[in-house]
């Protein structure tokens, strides 16, 4: 026999099982089912930090109550910053503090030396002003010959020691009013210190988020160990997978349809599911998945008998029992087409 007709006789052989299968499948003298397995969607926990693992509480098999710690990691160093970085927002509160109570302080003594700096001036300038009125005065009356000279003179000296003492205090107040620069300094100062402390305090934030990630923990629905991945005293990477859980409540059977059938399974139909575990009970369920495009059986095509073997991907979701499914347990999902037999075939 030529070696392409021996290629072709098995091809052949495989069509034609493939044929006879789906003839049994949808033979008239029961009602339509295709074999599928239980499966569950199994969720992968990962560590998301570089560290040393601890502990993990959970083995395989062992329910996982909600958000339960899976593992915990050597979290000393990061521990270890924390504490770094509370100090440093502690120092720089009480920086702020001390700062706060100086500018403050600083205020104060600063108006109130303005102000007595300020009524000193108004006074040296009055009695400048009085010692130019007087001055004037006796300089006319010097003239008229009513006032001697020696009192002209007098006068005199007392307008230049008023006016030099009004330049005196008006020089004290020029740096009194200076002195406000230093105070605005402080309050940059202040505002720095401030911001020293909301970035540190950023910083911590970011570090609480880290320092979270080293206990890593369970989904926020109760689960099962499926595969323990990591044990203590292994070092985890980010991404290092640490166990893999499974909803006991999200099952379903999965089967594939043939692309003759597939219109029989539309999403929310009705239908039955009996596994090799549990013969003659049949166990309710629906259709709630199926795939939008066909895989191909077998995976290379080369003749038109072939494309039969094309299947859509089709989950059953279990409305019933869910909890004592076992996945990877195979069985029939029947077609039913009266819902009143299937919940009667159920209750035997």
């Amino acid at each position: 026999m030529p070696p392409r007709a021996r290629r072709i006789v098995p091809l052949a052989v495989a069509v034609a099982v493939a044929v006879v299968a789906v003839w049994y499948v949808r033979r008239t003298d029961g009602p339509a089912h295709f074999t599928g397995f239980v499966e569950g969607e199994e969720r992968v926990i990962r560590s998301e930090v570089s560290a040393r693992i601890v502990d993990v509480p959970f083995a395989e098999g062992v329910a996982v109550p909600a958000d339960a710690i899976v593992a915990r990691l050597d979290d000393r160093d990061i521990q270890a910053r924390l504490a770094s970085k509370r100090e440093e927002i502690a120092v720089l509160d009480h920086e702020i503090a001390t700062q706060i109570e100086r500018i403050a302080l600083v205020e104060s003594t600063w108006q109130r030396e303005r102000e007595a700096s300020a009524a000193d001036l108004r006074s040296a300038e009055a009695a400048a002003e009085l010692a130019d009125k007087t001055f004037a005065r006796e300089r006319e009356l010097v003239a008229r010959g009513i006032s001697s000279a020696q009192r002209l003179d007098d006068t005199s000296a007392q307008r230049d020691t008023t006016r030099g003492i009004a330049d005196k205090t008006r020089q004290v107040l020029a740096r009194v009013e200076a002195e406000e620069r230093q105070i605005a300094l402080a309050r940059r100062e202040l505002d720095t210190l401030r911001g020293k402390r909301d970035l540190a305090r950023a910083q911590l934030g970011e570090i609480d988020v880290l320092a979270a990630k080293y206990v890593v923990r369970a989904p926020s629905t109760p689960t099962v160990v499926q595969t323990q991945f990591a044990w203590p005293g292994e070092l985890a990477q980010p991404g290092t997978a640490v166990v893999a859980v499974i909803d006991p409540a999200d099952k379903y059977v999965q089967i594939y349809v043939p692309v003759a059938d597939v219109a029989a399974v539309p999403l929310g139909r009705k239908v039955s599911i009996e596994l090799d575990s549990q013969p003659g009970r049949r166990i309710p369920g629906e259709v709630s998945f199926v795939a939008d495009t066909a895989n191909f059986t077998p995976e290379k095509i080369e003749t038109r008998s072939d494309r039969l073997g094309q299947v859509y991907r089709v989950k059953v979701r279990v409305l019933d029992g869910v909890a004592g499914l076992q996945p990877g347990t195979e069985g029939n999902v029947y077609l039913e087409d009266d819902p009143a037999a299937l919940s009667t075939t159920h209750a035997r």
